[in-house]
């Protein structure tokens, strides 16, 4: 069957059309995305602004345009930290479900680290053993560890790449202070919660998924994506630790230029490598294999259990 899925991110809203069925790997059919950057529309109030729910309804109608001439059958839609967070976020999306008949779910932050969880043990599968999965999305940080298809904690923090350069970062590059700030505020956010991690155990299989864990790997010389998803990427933290000091004294337009960052992504790349980097130490890792699947994955996958299941 043909499956689309809306994610409704807090820097892009993306359609994927896959072509899925029990027993296989769901292969991508077509994409459609665009940087809305939701987040940037939540005013003083945390209200998502008119402006921000229009260019929303927009990029939905077009998305289920699209996804009726590719042949769709079925349409799953979800978002993410921006529209959960907005003080308004439900009656937006009630707006969208009246006007254009998609039901867009807000996911709990738990919800999306067990879904990208599932993903993650989808694609290694049960050799991995304890997996302990590290995802750095634009507003929150999902951290799930466990044996099984389904985590034994998953845990969500406001600790997005997007959402820490718009309240950490005034200048760019950031000051020496300001980069020091963010990151003693990232180490104490993550550390306050490490206990709900590190109780489970080691893991045998660290994983890093996302764009911002892509983009460090490749800087830090993996793969590029010219290889392929089955190529082995790795990212080392003293690799990983060299970077995050060297990102913040950059700028934006400067990492654009490094390997595989993009121009859009440059700006929250340092943010992004602050809390990679706190991650990795604060849970003693040595690596991070990187997964090229995450939370889309994971919820065409669990779509695909409850319509053959």
């Amino acid at each position: 069957m043909r499956l689309g899925v809306l994610d409704v991110g807090s820097n892009t809203v993306h359609l994927l059309l896959v072509d899925a069925h029990r027993g296989a790997r769901p292969l991508p059919a077509f994409s459609h995305k665009a940087d809305l950057r939701l987040a940037a529309h939540l005013d003083e109030d945390d209200k998502l602004s008119e402006e921000g729910e229009r260019l929303l309804r927009a990029f939905v109608e077009d998305a289920l345009q699209i996804a009726e001439d590719k042949g769709a059958e079925t349409l799953v839609a979800f978002a993410t930290s921006a529209v959960r967070e907005a003080v308004n976020g439900e009656e937006v999306l009630e707006r969208l479900r009246e006007g254009t008949q998609v039901d867009i779910q807000a996911l709990s932050g738990a919800d999306e680290a067990r879904l990208t969880f599932l993903a993650v043990r989808r694609w290694f599968g049960w050799s991995s053993g304890r997996l302990l999965v590290v995802d750095i999305g634009g507003g929150s940080l999902e951290i799930a560890t466990g044996l099984d298809e389904d985590p034994d904690v998953a845990i969500s923090l406001p600790l997005g790449a997007g959402r820490l350069t718009r309240d950490w970062f005034a200048a760019d590059p950031p000051s020496a202070e300001e980069t020091r700030k963010l990151r003693r505020h990232v180490r104490a956010e993550i550390a306050r919660h490490a206990g709900e991690i590190v109780r489970f155990g080691k893991p045998d299989h660290a994983v890093a998924t996302s764009k911002t864990f892509k983009q460090l790997a490749r800087i830090a010389g993996a793969a590029p994506s010219s290889e392929g998803p089955y190529a082995k990427r790795v990212l080392r933290g003293d690799d990983l630790t060299e970077w995050a000091d060297k990102l913040p004294r950059m700028t934006g337009v400067e990492r654009a230029e490094l390997p595989g960052v993009s121009e859009r992504r440059g700006p929250q790349l340092a943010a992004g490598a602050i809390v990679a980097d706190a991650a990795m130490d604060l849970f003693g890792l040595r690596q991070m294999e990187v997964c090229p699947w995450a939370l889309r994955e994971g919820v065409i996958l669990r779509r695909l259990d409850m319509i053959t299941g």
